[in-house]
């Protein structure tokens, strides 16, 4: 009986033909033509786990070896995108609850502070762990990096003598660069505590003491000498921490920081419509994430007299990030697995692989916007800043 409901629910599946080995030893082929991929269930699976909460009950089994995917791990999780209304829960209009600043910075240091060493294994050496941007498909992860933060810094439009603030500084590469390439002074803050040591490490390497600093700190604490202390803010890859319920929060924070005609750029994962976290990225690898929707953003700017000048897809550029990633997590597994264990190497490559998979084929994207604070006549006419720099 429970392997008959196991068979209507794969036999729904639809787009990509694979093959199903059971706890007995039995096998099932789907779809048409030649399997891409063989799911073999190592030990047996409760059905109403599985057919309830299929994402949960694969991840889990995955990451410890209950179940295996022979032959192409990203055509399975292809299958998943492409049959993504069988697998992941539909719109909704409120998620997250509101979170004490103490959870968000435990939630925060969850997936940051598992130690620089292992982001140092697949991460560029500017441990840039967001986006990058490729301007041909042969830049190596190294370039795109570089890339990113310099596209991220030209929209900001800075000026020499300016002042910056990097909301959620990771490990410090863009507030570094900023201070370097345009000579304005820099400030970054961040949750994670071996975030915050490796910036103040790269503050004295760089000889940037008292142009560059970072503080271990939230956004909501975080007290300006005076109101509207910067010119310019940035925010890269952190706004997927913030949660739902958080956003008036964030948006507050902003506008008391940002000067009246100041520039700031949202760089963040989104959503084409709201919807739940993933339950298994949220409770192993994100807890207390949300992404939003574009619209979701969108709308909250106006309530802070904020106004969108520049909105910019990057979709793919995650895709091809998430690729660089996996391929050097893939080529080191060896070195995970002595810090950390067979689990975590399971846990994380199924993770890097199935984002990946999601950006290129679930319409998840990623969206740099840039705003003001007040309306700004004097920003410049057209994008040729950004390509003829």
């Amino acid at each position: 009986m429970k392997k008959k409901a196991f068979h209507q629910f794969f036999k729904g599946l639809k787009g990509i033909p694979f093959e199903v080995s059971y706890w007995d030893d039995s096998k099932e082929n789907f779809g048409e033509g030649e399997p891409r991929f063989k799911l073999i269930f190592r030990e047996e699976v409760s059905l109403a786990k599985f057919i309830k909460e299929p994402v949960m009950t694969f991840g889990e089994g995955y990451m410890n070896g209950h179940i295996e995917v022979e032959g192409s791990l990203e055509e399975m999780l292809k299958l998943a995108n492409i049959n993504h209304s069988v697998f992941w829960t539909k719109a909704i209009t409120r998620w997250n609850k509101l979170t004490s600043i103490g959870k968000q910075k435990e939630n925060v240091q969850h997936h940051y502070d598992v130690g620089n060493a292992f982001y140092a294994i697949w991460l560029d050496p500017s441990m840039s762990y967001s986006c990058a941007y490729f301007k041909t498909p042969e830049d190596s992860l190294e370039q795109a990096q570089k890339q990113k933060i310099d596209h991220v810094l030209r929209k900001l439009q800075l000026k020499s003598g300016e002042t910056l603030l990097d909301i959620g500084c990771g490990w410090g590469g863009l507030i570094i660069r900023a201070a370097l390439e345009y000579g304005v002074k820099a400030k970054g803050i961040t949750l994670s505590e071996e975030q915050y040591k490796k910036v103040q490490e790269r503050i004295i390497e760089n000889g940037l003491q008292g142009q560059v600093e970072v503080e271990l700190i939230s956004y909501q604490e975080l007290a300006a000498p005076a109101t509207g202390a910067y010119d310019k803010i940035s925010s890269v890859g952190m706004f997927e921490h913030v949660g739902q319920a958080n956003y008036p929060h964030f948006m507050k924070a902003v506008d008391r920081l940002l000067k009246d005609q100041g520039v700031a750029v949202l760089h963040t994962i989104t959503h084409p419509i709201e919807q739940k976290p993933d339950p298994w990225i949220e409770k192993y690898i994100f807890p207390g994430g949300y992404i939003p929707s574009l619209r979701e953003i969108v709308n909250l700017l106006p309530e802070y007299n904020f106004h969108v000048t520049d909105i910019e897809s990057l979709r793919i550029h995650y895709a091809m990030t998430l690729d660089h990633w996996a391929d050097a997590y893939d080529a080191h597994e060896d070195q995970v697995r002595e810090m950390y264990g067979e689990k975590f190497v399971r846990m994380w490559r199924l993770y890097l692989r199935a984002s990946a998979s999601a950006f290129r084929r679930d319409g998840i994207n990623l969206h740099q916007i840039v705003f003001t604070k007040g309306l700004n006549n004097q920003l410049a006419l057209t994008r040729d800043f950004l390509y003829n720099g």
